[in-house]
C-alpha cells in the first residue's frame, strides 16, 4: 500500500474520532426524539392549569374556514371550560371540501355557510352547463341568454311561517 494513501486514510480516522484512541468512531450522538406521549402529557398539563374539563359523546367536529373548505375531525377530544371560554379539541384532523360533507351537516350550517355554500352551488351549475353546451356543439344559440326562468311559485301569497318568524325577530 501506498504511504501517501496510508497517510491520508489515518488522518481521516482520526478526524472521525470523538473520544480516545479506544472509543468507538462515530460522528453523530443519537438523541431519543420525543414522543408523542411526552407533547399529550404537556397539553394535559396546559388544560390543567385553564381547569378545563373533558365533554363526552362528541361524535364530529367541523370548523368552516373562509375559503370553503372545511377542516373534520372524526371522534376528537374536546375539553371545556366555560368561565374562561376556552374549547380545546384535537385530534386527526383533515381538510374536506364543503361538497364531501354537505348531506350530514347541512343542520350545522350557519349564514355564512349557506351563502357560500350558494355560490359554490351556482358556480357547480355554470361549470355543468358550460360542459353540457361544449358536450352539444360547441357554441350556443344568441337568444338562449334572453330566456326568463318560468315561474314555480306564487310569491304574492303570504306565507304564514315566514310572517311569524319575521315577528319573531322584530
Amino acid at each position: 500500500m501506498d504511504a501517501a494513501k496510508l497517510a491520508k486514510l489515518q488522518a481521516q480516522a482520526a478526524s472521525n474520532r470523538i473520544g480516545g484512541k479506544g472509543t468507538v468512531r462515530r460522528k453523530i450522538v443519537r438523541k431519543a426524539k420525543p414522543s408523542t406521549a411526552q407533547d399529550d402529557k404537556k397539553l394535559q398539563s396546559a388544560l390543567k392549569k385553564l381547569n378545563v374539563q373533558p365533554i363526552p359523546g362528541v361524535e364530529e367536529v367541523n370548523m368552516f374556514r373562509e375559503d370553503g373548505n372545511v377542516l373534520h375531525f372524526t371522534a376528537p377530544k374536546v375539553h371545556a371550560a366555560l368561565s374562561a371560554n376556552t374549547i380545546a379539541i384535537y385530534g386527526a384532523g383533515h381538510v374536506k371540501e364543503l361538497t364531501e360533507l354537505v348531506p350530514g351537516i347541512l343542520n350545522q350550517l350557519g349564514p355564512d355557510s349557506l351563502a357560500s355554500l350558494r355560490k359554490l352551488a351556482e358556480s357547480y351549475q355554470a361549470i355543468q352547463q358550460g360542459q353540457q353546451r361544449a358536450a352539444a356543439g360547441g357554441a350556443a344559440p344568441e337568444d338562449d341568454d334572453d330566456d326568463v326562468p318560468d315561474l314555480v311559485e306564487n310569491f304574492d301569497v303570504e306565507d304564514s311561517t315566514a310572517k311569524g318568524k319575521l315577528e319573531e325577530l322584530n
